[in-house]
């Protein structure tokens, strides 16, 4: 089986389990009221949600940049927001294609070597799973009595149910060691080959530009402007949730409380290793808003409201970064000749 059929049948499989996840998010209710329901919101609280997404998108850009600092190259804030918004839109594709496809724009137009930008993507990551848990630590700890039982229930019990299956399962426990032992035997013979050939590998290169974008975090040059972003982000994304709740009457009198819930639970949605987070943002936004008293239909056509409002700005502007990035080079071409 070549490369490109089994990267097919991946896609597909996700794409699957995405409109599952939406199938079963939307069983028993109706979509027609539910479309409505989207159109009937108002379009002030829609349209400030909107921007305060862009905002968190170029607040994103510019703490990457200051992650790339410390390796010696300056990319330009256009660029690099560019180059993050056609990995948003390479994510809708493929989960995961976009960290690949930013690094690839960013080291084409501004020269950045690729496994050094890797690195950085890495380290923002971990920085945002940490930001994650951090909310949904606070979350918690305000709706504790709420929200204790959501967690258990859909999240902490599934999960525990899955390792501990999984730690019994002697078969999953043979795959697991022979992939470690493949890995080990693999980085083993490449490092014997590299030091024979008396010349790096490309898995060398890689590994030690990987190293250096994940050290970039320690040779910040102005660590309290990464730290500040960091912070900033996420409070834009907790602010956009929450000036939509007044979109929609069901959700207008819900509170800061909520839309901290509600980033979390989207959160956890959009890690989902699928398309955009399909089915599982929506199927567990709205079970949260469940917990506050919104009915089903009113917690789905929330979620599907917010979830496409982000997917037509990622649509929207990854397209046009597309644009303008072809349109730089075949400038640049023209120049040339």
């Amino acid at each position: 089986m070549n490369a490109k059929l089994r990267s097919v049948i991946k896609y597909a499989v996700l794409l699957v389990i995405a409109f599952t996840l939406l199938i079963f998010a939307f069983r028993g209710v109706d979509v027609k009221k539910i479309i409505n329901g989207m159109f009937e919101a108002n379009l002030f609280w829609v349209s400030l949600s909107g921007l305060i997404s862009m905002a968190a998108f170029v607040s994103r850009s510019y703490r990457w940049k200051l992650l790339i600092e410390p390796l010696g190259y300056s990319p330009s804030l256009k660029n690099s927001t560019a180059a993050l918004m056609i990995g948003y839109l390479a994510n809708l594709a493929f989960p995961r294609l976009g960290e690949v496809s930013r690094c690839g724009v960013l080291s084409k137009t501004d020269s950045v070597p690729f496994n050094k930008l890797l690195g950085t993507v890495i380290v923002e990551r971990v920085i945002d799973v940490i930001s994650l848990f951090i909310c949904l630590l606070l979350a918690a700890i305000i709706e504790y009595r709420r929200l204790g039982n959501f967690f258990k229930e859909n999240m902490i019990d599934p999960l525990y149910a899955k390792v501990n299956q999984l730690l019994r399962s002697p078969v999953a426990i043979a795959i697991a060691a022979i992939l470690i032992l493949i890995i080990v035997i693999a980085i083993t013979w490449t490092l014997r080959r590299s030091k024979k050939r008396d010349k790096e590998s490309w898995f060398i290169k890689l590994m030690k530009g990987f190293g250096d974008g994940l050290k970039s975090v320690a040779r910040l040059k102005r660590p309290w402007l990464f730290i500040f972003h960091s912070v900033l982000i996420w409070f834009l994304y907790f602010l956009g949730v929450y000036v939509s709740l007044f979109a929609l009457p069901s959700t207008s009198g819900l509170g800061a409380n909520t839309a901290l819930f509600l980033l979390v639970a989207g959160g956890f949605g959009m890690s989902a290793p699928v398309q955009g987070g399909i089915g599982a943002y929506h199927l567990l936004v709205s079970q949260g808003l469940i917990l506050y008293g919104v009915s089903q239909q009113e917690g789905l056509t929330f979620a599907t409201l917010l979830h496409s409002l982000q997917l037509l700005l990622i649509i929207v502007f990854g397209v046009a970064s597309l644009l303008l990035l072809f349109s730089v080079r075949k400038n640049i071409g023209a120049d040339v000749k």
